[in-house]
Parts: C-alpha cells; structure tokens; sequence
C-alpha cells in the first residue's frame, strides 16, 4: 500500500470504536486505573465501547480485581465501577458521558439520573522525587453534582475484594480494619511466600483500601452479597467486621467504604478520596559479591516506620498531588503535541504504563538503618519472560527516562553493572537480564541466561553515554570503564559481521549478519569512544574512532540493496528489509556514525511499503512493533513519513479491537494484537521527545 492510500485510510477511519460517550484523546483498549508497581496494576477491559461498569477491571494479566461502586441518589442506587450482581438488590446502569485519560489520570464523567458524578483515577508519576515515586499506592476520587437545578441526597460506596492479594482465589486470606482519622482495610494471604509470584500476582505482602474518616463515613467487610446489599437497600453500612477469615473465593469477602455526600445542588462536591495500594517487604532479593543474595525494600520506607504512617501522608497529600500530576500532564502533552496530536495521545496512554513495571529500591546497612546511598531501581519485564533489568528491554523504554528523569536510567543500570563487577557473570559480553523471574535478581552465575551478546553490548555502551551525557554525570563510566572497554572488545570482534544470533526481537528467531545489530554494534563502539575521550583516554578514543570509520562503509557496502533503495535484513538478502531502528541511538548520542544519505534512503523507502496498520518489523512476516515504529519516526528526514509511522500507531491503539493493556506486538494487516500486553518497552514511544532534548530536567 503506498502512503497516499494510507494517510486517505488513516484520515476516513483512525477508530472503529462504537462508545456511547465523548472520549479524549481517543478510547483505548484498557484503561490504566490504578497502576504504580508490577502488582499494583488495575485496568478497565474497554474495547470497542465497555464502560467502567460495565466489567470488573482486571490485574494486567486479564485476571479480574474486585472494585465496585455505587452511587444512591434520593433512594435509587446506581452502579458506576464493576459489574456486581446482587440478588434481591436492585442497582441501575449509570450512563457514561466522557472518557478522558491523560499521563496520570482517567477521568469518567457518568450520570445517575438527576446527578452526575465524577470518577478519577489518579496514578501518579513522579520522576524526579525518588520518594513519591516509589509509593505503591493510588488515588480513586469521587465528586457528584446536580444536573437539573434542583438539590439531591447523595451517597456512594466503594469496595475492593481479596483478589488483590493473589493470583489463587482457593488460599485463604485474613483482613483487619483499623480506625482513626484515617479508616484502613487491610488485607493479606494467610501464608505468605517471600519473592514468589503465582500467575505474575505476588504471594507476599498485603493491600490497603483507605479513606479519611468522617462523621458522614460507614465502613463494613464480609461477603460481596451481603456488604452490597447493605448499601444498596439502606444507603449507609454497619460498621461490622467479619471475622471469618477464608479463601478469596469463599463467599467473596469484600471491604467496603460509604460516604453520605448529603444534599447535594449544582456546585460539585468536595471529591471523596479513597486510595489503594500493595505494598510488601522486604521487595526483592538481589545478587551480590560472593553468591550472597541481599534483600532489599521499596525506597519509601527511608521515610517511613509504618504503613499506615505512608498512607496518612499518601492521602493528605491529594490535592498538591494532583496539581503536581496536572503540571506533569501538561508538560508531556505541550512537548508532544509539537509533534503531532495523535503522538501526543499515544505518549499519553504509555506513561503509566512504562512507569507500572519499575520499583525504586534500596538496602540496610550493618546497623540496620536504611543505606540511601544505595538505590537501584528494578524492572518486570511484564508478559513476555518475566525476567529482572531485561537489558533489551530496558533500552527500548530508555526514551521515557532520558525525558522524566536519567537518573532513574542510571539507578536501573547500577544493578547490572555491579553485578557483572563482581565477576560471578562469567560470559564475556552483557548480561541479558538479572534474573529469570521477579522479583528475584538473583543473577546468572552459570552464565545460561537468553544470549544476545551483540545486542545487549550495544545497549549497555549506548545507554551509558546517553546517561552521562543527559546528566552530565560520569559516575558510570567511570567506575565501569572496564566493563564497558570489555563489551567494546566484543563488538570490535563481532559486530561486523553479526554471527547466526537473536536480536531483542527474539520472537521473530535468529538470524546471522542481520544490518541492525551490525549498526547497533558500530554505534556502540563509537559510543565508547565518546566516553574515552571524555574520561581523557585519547589512545582508546581514536582507535575506537578509527575502527568505526573503516567497519561504517563495509557494513553499508554488505547491506545496502544493489539497487540501492534500501538496507536489507541481512547481508546479501536483497529482497529483505525492516525497521532500522537501531539508528536512532546515532541522533539520541549525536555520533553521527552514518551518514544523512542512509536516513533520507530508508525514509524514502518506508513510504513504499505501509500496510493498513503500518509497517512490519522486517520481510518475515507482516507484524510489527509500535517502540520500534516510534523509534523509526524519530530518525526520518521528513515529516510525512515520520507521522506516516505515528499515524500507524494510533490507529492501532484506538481501533477498538482488543480489551487488553496496550501491546508493543501487534499485526500490520488487521491491527490484531499478538501475545504482548502492558510491557514497559512503550516508554519507548517517548523517542520524539527524548530525542529533542526537551526533557523535565
């Protein structure tokens, strides 16, 4: 399909989603409701038009997490966040008016009949404070209003259930309620299993549902049925406990709040603020000199000798917090809608979910006081392996750090980079992850983690000059020089002609002399280069140098068709093509390894082979990935073909055909999605934004 068939396409049919309501910038798959942490991650199935009680929203996963909600309006109840049933309570549909999300929030607008009431999912992200950011908590805020002039009592409820605790609804939780000025459900499996996840849910640790107390405020647990029922029939509940601590499945239990907002007129109420979080300590366990493995906790706890300490301040903190998450929407929607407004919408719907696979960490000293000079940040590689610090997945989301906050960059490569310091890794290129599945880092000392010795050299050299140059810090580099000299070793070694190996695309399997790893190598070199010049190595500066000018025009001879319109896949497959994405670390670093006439070739060449949802990965099959599509556009030589790339992405994530946390993965034929779903690697769609140098610094 050629680009003026597609830009005719993208601007007759960008959705199919039938909704019923107004929704800003678009109406994506799933909405991010509460998500903070690999286990704090709440999102609404919406698909073409389900609205916010219209399912149950569900753990990344697709596996359903209890909240419901209720609205009474002079006698008559509506629903407005779930879908419970409750026989012999009678409950309406409210109606939804406006779906908006932005960065931080979505915001439903629904009406029960003669009220309108305002629903806010406030997940905030907070890059710059180390402290903020690490609270695994979020906000749910409720406002009503009159919308026919006249004045109403009015009460709403909320609830979560015992499945935020676990993966298995057949183990058995126990549950307290504790009282005060803030009123806490606190709830938690009753065997715990330190650093063990059951289906991705984490079998450790506990979640609280809070809300400040009030004279208006009623609280209840027990079983779904009966605590609803109890709203729904009387409008208040019974300050009653259960006691009757049982399976997640056992009669449902569910623990509940309820506010009477009182008569309320055409001035919106105060919002009721609820927040809900999962917290567990200690976090992870990480690898250290001598095969130790050392436990580690979420950064807040520096602050903090309680959790219910965290959530007074987490909930006080309401209003400047949303201020703080309006200005930071404002400034990604400013930067990104220089760009174009369907970027802008993208960036938009990416950033909580990049942000929801990080944990800021830190360790004790001897003394058992908190070590706050020792921060590492770790990473889930959420749906695909479920590895720990995946450094190829790092380096895709690397764009959305270099723009929040490099810092952050630097605390995740602490980790990797300390490790193979203490020589237990024994291969001689980077590690592929820290550990195979998280939360344990717990490292590769047999040397048999997933080989991508090319790929994940070039992305540690590229990552650390990109650090060091965005922060002006050389901490990094030079502490490692000899690791990184290590990995330029091996590039020097390999990287021309790439042997049979698999790329950060593993899926699409392994494949020798492939032009992208060729140029990921090269650029990693140079980049080296560029760190040895700064660390006053001038011998390494120029040999680096030297060897990047006399490998640059080889590569470009091996891999550029004969008729000279495009790079191919793989040396000396002339109908092969794909995304050379890798480029883009040549503009993000300024190397300018390759030159102009390869970036306005491959542009040039793109336009001539979009499909109905953009263009593939490479010539062996037709799907794609929207980071590598973004980071694509980020290094084309005009604006049409850069937006062509854009355009392709936001017509994938708004055309209504999926109900899942946004994929990377997906079909360039159909927009079908393939097996990928809320992976941090969309921070990767902040590429444009990086790579402009106009970051929250």
């Amino acid at each position: 399909m050629g680009l003026t068939k597609f830009i005719l396409l993208t601007t007759l049919a960008l959705t199919t989603s039938a909704v019923s309501w107004n929704a800003t910038p678009f109406n994506p798959a799933s909405v991010p409701l509460a998500v903070r942490s690999p286990y704090l991650s709440a999102w609404l199935p919406q698909s073409a038009g389900t609205a916010l009680n219209g399912a149950w929203p569900q753990f990344w996963t697709g596996s359903t997490l209890g909240w419901a909600g209720y609205i009474r309006v002079d006698g008559a109840t509506y629903t407005f966040l779930g879908d419970p049933v409750v026989a012999g309570a009678e409950s309406a549909m409210q109606k939804s008016l406006e779906v908006t999300f932005t960065s931080t929030q979505s915001i439903f607008v629904m009406t029960a009949g003669p009220v309108d009431i305002n629903v806010n999912f406030l997940s905030p992200v907070e890059p710059t404070d180390l402290l903020k950011q690490s609270i695994p908590f979020s906000y749910l805020a409720l406002s009503a209003v009159s919308n026919d002039g006249k004045s109403h009592t009015v009460s709403v409820y909320t609830d979560i259930s015992a499945e935020w605790v676990s993966g298995d609804d057949s183990l058995t939780v126990n549950w307290t309620t504790t009282t005060g000025n803030i009123l806490t459900h606190q709830v938690m499996l009753e065997n715990q299993e330190l650093y063990t996840e059951y289906r991705d849910h984490i079998q450790q640790g506990a979640a609280y549902y809070s809300t400040p107390n009030s004279f208006s405020l009623t609280y209840q647990t027990g079983q779904d049925a009966v605590v609803r029922a109890q709203f729904i029939n009387n409008g208040v509940l019974a300050n009653t406990e259960d006691t009757n601590f049982r399976a997640v499945s056992d009669n449902w239990p569910v623990f509940a709040f309820a506010h009477d907002l009182g008569a309320v007129s055409t001035t919106a109420t105060v919002p009721v603020i609820y927040t809900v979080g999962h917290v567990r300590d200690p976090a992870i366990q990480y690898i250290i000199a001598n095969d130790i493995y050392q436990p580690r906790s979420v950064y807040f706890w520096s602050a903090y000798s309680s959790v219910a300490d965290l959530i007074s301040d987490f909930v006080g903190d309401y209003s400047t917090a949303l201020g703080r998450a309006q200005a930071f929407d404002q400034k990604v929607q400013s930067d990104a809608s220089a760009i174009s407004s369907n970027y802008a919408a993208v960036v938009a719907l990416s950033v909580r979910q990049a942000f929801g696979a990080l944990e800021l960490t830190l360790s004790k000293n001897s003394d058992g006081s908190w070590n706050t000079d020792d921060i590492l940040m770790f990473l889930k590689e959420i749906s695909s392996d479920g590895n720990v610090n995946t450094v190829d997945v790092i380096m895709p989301a690397w764009p959305i750090l270099l723009y929040t906050n490099p810092t952050l960059g630097k605390y995740l490569l602490l980790g990797l980079l300390e490790y193979q310091a203490t020589g237990q890794y024994p291969n001689a290129w980077a590690a592929h992850d820290l550990g195979s599945s998280y939360p344990n880092a717990t490292g590769h000392n047999a040397g048999n983690d997933e080989a991508m010795p090319l790929e994940e050299c070039g992305n540690m050299l590229i990552m650390a000059l990109s650090y060091t140059q965005k922060s002006d810090d050389i901490s990094l580099i030079t502490q490692y020089t000899d690791l990184l000299n290590q990995w330029t070793g091996y590039l020097i070694a390999e990287a021309l002609i790439p042997a049979n190996q698999i790329s950060t695309d593993d899926f699409a399997g392994a494949l020798a002399n492939q032009t992208n790893l060729a140029i990921k190598g090269v650029i990693g070199i140079q980049a080296m280069s560029v760190i040895s010049g700064i660390l006053g190595d001038t011998i390494n500066q120029h040999n680096y140098s030297s060897i990047v000018q006399h490998y640059v025009p080889q590569i470009l001879n091996y891999a550029t068709s004969s008729d000279g319109l495009h790079l191919t896949l793989n040396y000396g497959n002339e109908s092969s093509w794909g995304l050379s994405y890798n480029l883009y670390a040549d503009r993000l670093l300024g190397t300018d390894v390759f030159p102009e006439s390869i970036y306005d070739m491959q542009t040039a060449w793109y336009a001539t082979v979009i499909n109905a949802y953009g263009v593939p990965l490479d010539t062996r099959h037709t799907y794609t990935k929207t980071d590598w599509e973004l980071w694509t556009a980020a290094i084309m030589t005009n604006t049409t073909t850069r937006d062509m790339f854009i355009d392709s992405v936001y017509k994938y994530t708004a055309d209504g055909e999926s109900n899942q946390p946004l994929g990377d993965w997906y079909e360039t034929l159909d927009g079908t999605v393939y097996g990928f779903r809320a992976r941090p690697v969309v921070g990767g769609h902040l590429a444009l934004v990086s790579a402009a140098n106009n970051a929250l610094r």
